[in-house]
Parts: C-alpha cells; structure tokens; sequence
C-alpha cells in the first residue's frame, strides 16, 4: 500500500539540487547486467491483433534479448484482454505493474504501448516498493503521465524512450541498419553504464529555433499529458520545473491545441522557470504550416516561439522525441547541456547508478 504521507529516504539521493525538503532528490535505478530480466507490461493499450501488434511484440522481445537481457511477456498482453481502450481495468494493471516494482527478479519494465489509461491509477501505484527498490521504467506517449508523477513523488528517473511494440518492434524495425544499431547500443548503454553518455546523436531533423546555451536537469513528455498532470494532486511542484529543461511533443490534434497546452504551461508559471526547450517531431498534428503543409496555418517553430514571448531561453526543435519515429532515451531529471545554435544535447550525467553504491535504506 503507497501512503499520501510517505517520504522517501534520502538515502542514495542526488540532493544538491534541491532546495525544498519536501521535494524528494533523484532517485537511480540500479545498472541492469547480463541476464538481467525484462518485463514488457501492459501499462497502457491492449495487444491489439488487427494491426499486427503480436508480430511488432515478438521482435521487440527479439531486440530486448538482442542487448543481453532475459525477457517476460505480462500476462495482460494475451491476445483478446481488452477493457474499452485499455490492456485490462485501471486496477488491474496497477495490480500487475505492482507486482513487478516487488519482484525482485524483475530489474526493468518497459510499456508494451501508449493509449489513454495511465490517468486511471496514478492512485494506486506502490510507491513505496519504487524507493525500496528503484527500477528503469521505459515508455513514452500515455506513460510521460508515469514518469512525470513518479519523479514528482519519489526523484525516480524515468525513461521517457520507445515503447516495446510499436517501437522496440515497429519503428526500430523500419529504421535504417545503421540507425537500430546506433539506438541499441545508445539503450544498453544508458540501462547499463554508470558513467554519463555525453552527446546524444544529433539528426538532419535538428533545428535551432532560439539560439543560447543552458543545463538543467530533463523533465517532459507529451505536451498534452504534461499539462494534464499538473491538474491532478500529483501535480510536479514548480520547483521540479527550477532550471528544467523541458522536452515535449505532440501527436494527432490540432495546431490550437499545442499552442494552447503551452499557454497552460505558461500561465501554470511553469515557462518562466525553465532553462530551455526541446522540441520533438510533431506527429499527425493538423493544422500545422510549412512547405509540406496545404494550409497556410502556423509552423511548430511560430507556435513555440510565440508562446514563450520575450523568455530568453534556448530551443532546440525537430528532436527525435515522440510518435513520429525512433526515440532518443530522455531520462527524466538526468541533467543535460543543450547549444541550440550547435544543434547539440548531451547527457551530463549516468542515469542508472552502480552496483557498489548503496540501495535505499529499508
């Protein structure tokens, strides 16, 4: 059972950047090694058979195995389990993710896929089992919600990285030979390696959309599930957002709609407290202009750029971040260096911690 009053141990904490007691430091999943056991959860959507979901899941426990991991399939993710839009009913998968934050066996999980359930049982999530033993949590899309409110509650660094089916085993697989390469070798070290990885690869995609230098640790997400947790109790205390450098995206929706999640963003205070911005590339958005666009409506550089006003702060745009293709891993509340103008964004520091550190105190 978590408790509303609970508070982490500070103990294995990275504590020099905060301020407030009652904000918890940055809690590090302990380094996976070889053998180690993955677990794909279904935290989010169902396995869904009419778009060929179960071969997309095969090969991204063939990419899992492929990095040295051992693998397990959640049991909610038999073909058929289905409740509305969701893998099973709010209870039931937090009843699964709990289990696998109290295995001992189990050393990650990632998210089988995104949808519109998260927001279902941010209540029912086992906290305390999360600080007692911290794991990495992989998924983005509906899971940003997950490591957006964890990082709030427990400093538990999430990683905002591809989904299992339709990444791990659809993106990866229509990427380029090189690029799977790159990403996987990128993925194990991140889970593995407990010294920081420094420059992230920069794509033809990057684009500098105000120009300037900044560090801060990466908070982010889904622009929409950004705004929607800040309305619930388990909302990120503004001093998370303190220097931040925030990443987001956007998928489907309207063009109005991004530019008024950041006007969210802003009038929750939030925009005036981050060290800079990077943007993902927007996915099925419509409305946006540009030289590909039929419709003269706004770019997603004019929106951004917009919105932040006079903040002089760097941005850095067309980032492999989000629905549109192959993820760059964004671990939440790592620190990071961004040059805009150099169309560069490097990890400063690990986001898993070594073995020979101390776990959190019992």
């Amino acid at each position: 059972m978590h408790s509303e009053a609970f508070r982490p141990d500070v103990h294995d904490r990275d504590t020099a950047s905060v301020t407030d007691p009652a904000v918890p430091g940055l809690l590090r999943p302990r380094a996976l090694l070889p053998g180690d056991l993955v677990a794909i959860s279904a935290l989010a959507g169902p396995l869904d058979a009419r778009w060929q979901q179960e071969a997309d899941l095969e090969r991204a426990v063939g990419v899992l195995s492929g990095m040295g991991f051992r693998v397990r399939v959640s049991p909610l993710l038999a073909p058929g389990r289905q409740h509305w839009w969701s893998a099973a009913r709010p209870a039931e998968i937090a009843g699964e993710l709990n289990a696998l934050l109290r295995d001992p066996e189990v050393r990650a999980i990632v998210a089988h896929d995104g949808g519109q359930t998260a927001l279902g049982y941010l209540d029912l999530i086992d906290v305390e089992a999360i600080t007692a033993d911290p794991k990495p949590i992989l998924g983005s899309s509906d899971i940003s919600l997950l490591h957006l409110v964890l990082y709030a509650r427990t400093g538990l660094v999430g990683f905002h990285a591809d989904l299992a089916t339709p990444g791990l085993g659809g993106a990866w697989r229509a990427a380029p030979a090189a690029r799977r390469a790159q990403l996987e070798e990128l993925y194990s070290t991140l889970l593995t390696g407990t010294e920081p990885i420094g420059a992230l690869p920069t794509g033809p995609s990057w684009e500098c959309w105000r120009p300037g230098r900044a560090e801060g640790p990466l908070v982010g997400g889904v622009v929409n599930r950004i705004a929607l947790v800040q309305a619930t109790r388990y909302a990120l205390p503004l001093e998370r957002f303190d220097g931040a450098m925030l990443f987001w995206e956007e998928s489907g929706g309207l063009a109005s709609h991004v530019w008024s999640y950041l006007h969210v963003l802003r009038h929750a205070g939030i925009l005036d407290r981050i060290s800079g911005m990077v943007v993902g590339v927007p996915h099925a958005v419509g409305g946006l202009g540009g030289p590909d666009a039929p419709d003269a409506g706004p770019t997603l550089p004019e929106i951004v750029l917009d919105v932040l006003g006079d903040r002089d702060i760097p941005v850095l745009g067309g980032v492999e971040v989000g629905h549109a293709g192959p993820n760059l891993p964004m671990p939440v509340g790592v620190r990071v260096a961004l040059d805009a103008q150099q169309r560069t964004l490097a990890l400063l520091e690990p986001a898993v911690r070594s073995h020979a550190t101390p776990g959190p105190a019992a």
